[in-house]
């Protein structure tokens, strides 16, 4: 996993010149699973026009079973079955996928495939997640590249973080009055926030529940003692709300820890702010000595309809 972390600014530069003069469409659905699906998530918290849903309730419920004109389909694997059902619901679709050679890429109704070159990824989607978010933003607009280039500088003090706050975490969860942990964003890292759970989760088999600050506010904060909440804080319109709530729930007995960026602006600030949850991830499973990724089911999800 490590080494896969590594590779992220290589990959993210591959994917961001070849995706650099890309148009994805507006005003139509955005369909993934996991990562695939909160990267999507991001441009739609950014006000683009777009539709992120979950591509199995997406098929089972909202769609009716009606043949749209055209979507995006995303999957990292190009194997996941909830996203391959939807192809049947669209006359042509966009397909995003390391995996160019995937039932997602094979059918008459595939109007283009952008590969996102983020080479072998045998542990969870980290390259691939990255790689997802920088052809979303390309292809809708909007130019990454401050935040791309800044990957190579920044990978020492994402690894720094992690094993900080991997090292205080486990000493946490040695008490037995430790009851989980909490991953906090706002806006476009409300996408960070869930896609860090779900790493930390599938790496270190402990529940970590990713949610928006607001949504936090409204309940879950009444858990606040003895609980871990990591958030990630941004200057953006939220910051003032943000710093005062968790002021308050550090008080009421919460263990609160921040991410925090300040040289990337909150709209390009999702791309980097995942990486040092993975190195969290892969640290803080290390110490809990967690050996194999996947052991209750495998990295592609394969069910039937």
């Amino acid at each position: 996993m490590i080494q896969e972390i590594r590779e992220i600014p290589t990959r993210a530069e591959k994917v961001y010149y070849a995706t650099k003069n890309i148009a994805l469409p507006e005003h139509v659905p955005y369909l993934g699973m996991g990562s695939s699906y909160f990267a999507t998530l991001v441009p739609y918290y950014l006000g683009i026009p777009i539709h992120p849903k979950i591509a199995s309730e997406y098929f089972n419920y909202l769609s009716n079973k009606q043949v749209r004109k055209v979507g995006v389909l995303i999957s990292q694997s190009g194997k996941s079955s909830e996203v391959l059902w939807c192809r049947e619901l669209f006359h042509k679709f966009y397909a995003i996928t390391n995996e160019i050679k995937s039932p997602l890429c094979i059918s008459t109704k595939v109007e283009r495939v952008f590969p996102l070159l983020a080479g072998k990824e045998e542990h969870s989607s980290s390259k691939t997640y990255v790689n997802t978010l920088i052809t979303l933003y390309n292809g809708l607009g909007i130019d990454p590249f401050s935040a791309v280039n800044t990957f190579r500088q920044k990978m020492k003090s994402y690894e720094n973080w992690g094993i900080e706050v991997a090292s205080q975490l486990y000493e946490l969860m040695l008490d037995k009055r430790y009851k989980g942990t909490y991953i906090i964003g706002n806006g476009p890292n409300i996408a960070t926030a869930l896609q860090a759970s779900l790493i930390l989760s599938e790496t270190t088999k402990h529940p970590f529940i990713g949610m928006s600050v607001a949504q936090y506010d409204h309940g879950p904060k009444e858990t606040a003692q003895d609980s871990a909440v990591i958030v990630i804080r941004t200057q953006g319109p939220a910051k003032k709300r943000t710093d005062c709530l968790f002021d308050l729930v550090e008080k009421a007995g919460a263990n609160v820890f921040y991410y925090e960026e300040n040289e990337i602006s909150e709209e390009l600030s999702p791309i980097g702010n995942v990486i040092p949850f993975y190195f969290m991830a892969h640290h803080l499973a290390k110490l809990l000595k967690i050996k194999e990724t996947f052991a209750v089911g495998s990295k592609i999800t394969q069910v039937e309809k």
